[in-house]
């Protein structure tokens, strides 16, 4: 584990010298450690940073298992909140290039240090203590005080406690979810605009991977610069040469001819400073008559004579005057053999953070979280708290951990378990002060079929215990899985849905694939939040549907919008090609949606599906009811993306059509009739109910017509 770890191994001086061995101090029984809070006073539910000057372990300084460092913090009403600090590589930023070319430049900076961070959910004095415990013992800083001030957050996503299916705030006013997936961060730059352009047209979430591996922001997962998951095959072999007692351990293996190569390629460009000396060093082994050359980016760097035993070597260079990236390193056999290489670092000469971390074959997968991905989402959240998204955070990379939960009984099951409590540890520490976080989602699309009952039931007990913030939990499966709907420690029901050629003519009919599958969903999961958590138009291998490309308006995607809001679900459908609405810049279908659902009382007890109908069996009517007022969407049947879009017939105006709503109270009401593209207010009836009944002429519409009838 300690070369695994190399690249981050710190030694500090705290308060007297301390020695680092393992994870044990030499020299003194325990450290000393330092607690400084980053202000004196902080709004309700806004984020307070400390820095803890604390000793950072040999192995691995995720693992709390050698080394847990917590914050116990008193609250103003005497409870006790214990908060885990976090392991942080700070980076600067840069963003180079231009529209969709821009790159993000991503540079550590500084050696990684111990951080906290906390928000506080109710005003008052607090104190906070940092705690360290090892097996060398435990040691505690002197307290630190601040203090929390009423701010004009709303707090965290809850379930409503009045009306379960729905979500709401901390103090009590509605949240319904409208957005999309942006699930694969690639460009962090790209992402904050989406979020940007998803909040300036009226949408409020976004469903984000951690998860990608190496072709996105993954916190735990493969990425490795010397293969890809898609084609894993990584030239990996045992060191030949062993140290004597020393642990097993791997290393890069190229063999073959004169000519023979390894590529080590990032996951994402690598970042160099302009102009600035570095130093690449590693060791060496070959057999034969091989020896080596190192190709550093376009440069040849250094040749390598045969060596028969493990040799030092050492290079440096200085990048050019514009050059911020370092692309690729190539290491070529010179004759016939094989080369093996270990311990390959790249820092600047005067020293500073591993640049070259993913070179290192020994780092493990699990329990490893990604610096440079860390960083990306710390800089996304900041973005959506600043533009008011919340954030459905999936977590784990589900092949991490699928193949482990077969048996429930066995020790893999065990192992997945605590190594899933390990992460999320981490993203409490980290990211859990945010109200932004909606919910952690723990998988992307697990197989229906595992029995996961009691990985659901002991991370829901462990978040509940150890997740001061109490944030939302819930799952998604490749399939139906009514079972995880139902179980007691996920708080939402989340289900993918793709309308398919395979589903007949459900395909053509956007309305009514919604329609269907919110009312399955809803009839198949207890009263809870329920959700599309992914959604669009595909072909039946799941990729998108051309119809795709000529739908210009995206007719389905509106549609979809509109049926899955007035269905009884909690947010909207979560379109998933959400590079095809940047691209085409669909993200003004939002607007009109949230200019009329502002108002409905989600989450009020008597807020339900309507029974409105109509009387044309060309419109349909879907909508939601309450004492103070129902909110209803009328489509025309003949408009359908399909008609719309390939037979292109112009759908037949409907005319002369009654609404009624029944049971209402009586007496006088406010009807508006809203334009559904644009958002507005189109005119104005005033009407009197009798008899619980409510009748309306529906004035003349193409396509579809939305209704508020406010008493």
């Amino acid at each position: 584990m300690r070369r695994a770890i190399q690249c981050f191994h710190v030694q500090f001086a705290v308060g007297i010298f301390v020695c680092l061995a393992g994870h044990s101090w030499i020299g003194a029984a325990v450290p000393q450690l330092t607690l400084e809070a980053g202000a004196e006073r902080v709004g309700r539910y806004e984020k307070i940073e400390f820095s803890l000057v604390a000793p950072i372990p040999e192995g691995n300084p995720f693992d709390p298992g050698q080394t847990a460092l917590d914050l116990e913090i008193s609250a103003p009403d005497g409870r006790k909140i214990t908060l885990p600090a976090f392991y942080y590589q700070r980076f600067e930023r840069k963003t180079m290039g231009e529209g969709r070319r821009q790159q993000d430049w991503l540079y550590p900076v500084g050696l990684p240090v111990w951080k906290a961070r906390f928000a506080p959910m109710e005003p008052g004095r607090y104190s906070a203590v940092a705690v360290l415990r090892s097996s060398a013992g435990e040691a505690r800083s002197k307290p630190v005080a601040f203090e929390c001030i009423p701010s004009a957050g709303k707090g965290y996503v809850r379930v409503a406690r009045d009306n379960p299916r729905y979500f709401c705030f901390d103090d009590g006013s509605p949240f319904f979810a409208i957005g999309q997936n942006v699930a694969f961060i690639k460009s962090l730059s790209e992402s904050e605009g989406i979020f940007r352009k998803m909040a300036a047209q009226g949408a409020n979430y976004a469903r984000v991977w951690a998860s990608c591996e190496d072709w996105g922001m993954c916190f735990e997962g493969r990425k490795n610069g010397w293969t890809r998951t898609w084609n894993w095959d990584p030239p990996v072999a045992d060191d030949p040469q062993p140290p004597a007692g020393g642990p097993a351990a791997k290393c890069v293996r190229i063999a073959g001819d004169k000519g023979a190569s390894a590529q080590f390629l990032p996951t994402a460009p690598m970042a160099l400073r302009p102009g600035t000396r570095y130093r690449l060093t590693g060791r060496y082994l070959t057999t034969d008559d091989a020896g080596i050359t190192v190709d550093v980016g376009e440069r040849n760097a250094l040749h390598l004579s045969p060596a028969p035993q493990w040799a030092d070597f050492r290079h440096e260079f200085v990048s050019g005057p514009n050059e911020w990236w370092l692309q690729r390193i190539v290491i070529r056999l010179t004759g016939k053999g094989a080369a093996y290489l270990r311990d390959l670092s790249l820092r600047e000469a005067d020293g500073g953070p591993e640049l070259l971390w993913e070179a290192d074959v020994n780092r493990p997968v699990i329990g490893f979280y990604h610096p440079a991905d860390c960083f990306i989402f710390d800089q996304l959240l900041e973005c959506a708290e600043k533009e008011g998204i919340r954030i459905q955070l999936c977590l784990l990379t589900r092949d991490l951990y699928m193949n482990r939960l077969k048996d429930e009984t066995s020790a893999n099951y065990d192992r997945a378990i605590a190594d899933a409590r390990r992460l999320f540890r981490y993203a409490i520490a980290r990211w859990g002060y945010s109200t932004s976080i909606a919910a952690w989602e723990y998988w992307n699309e697990m197989d229906p079929g595992r029995p996961t009952d009691r990985f659901y039931r002991e991370m829901g007990e462990y978040l509940e215990q150890n997740d001061p913030y109490r944030h939302l939990r819930g799952t998604s499966n490749w399939g139906p899985a009514p079972r995880a709907y139902r179980h007691p420690k996920l708080d939402t029901a989340d289900l993918h849905y793709y309308m398919r050629p395979d589903t007949g003519e459900l395909f053509k009919d956007a309305v009514e694939s919604v329609r269907q599958r919110a009312a399955w969903l809803l009839e198949n999961s207890p009263p809870k939040p329920a959700l599309l958590g992914e959604f669009g138009l595909a072909d039946d291998k799941f990729a998108r549907s051309n119809y795709g490309n000529q739908d210009a308006e995206y007719v389905h995607l509106h549609q979809a919008l509109w049926a899955s809001a007035m269905s009884g679900l909690a947010g909207t459908v979560l379109p998933w090609w959400w590079e095809e609405i940047e691209r085409r810049n669909l993200y003004y279908h939002y607007r009109p949606l949230a200019n009329f659902l502002a108002g409905i009382p989600f989450g009020d007890a008597d807020l339900r599906v309507s029974t409105a109908t109509v009387s044309s069996p060309r419109v349909r009517v879907m909508g939601l009811q309450a004492k103070s007022g129902v909110w209803l969407w009328l489509s025309n049947s003949d408009a359908t993306w399909w008609n719309l879009v390939v037979e292109r017939a112009a759908p037949k105006a409907v005319g002369d059509a009654t609404l009624i709503v029944s049971d209402l109270p009586d007496g006088p009401y406010r009807v508006q009739w809203w334009d559904c593209w644009k958002g507005q207010i189109a005119g104005e009836d005033k009407a009197i109910a009798a008899g619980g009944r409510l009748s309306l002429t529906v004035p003349g519409f193409s396509r579809d017509l939305a209704c508020r009838i406010i008493k």
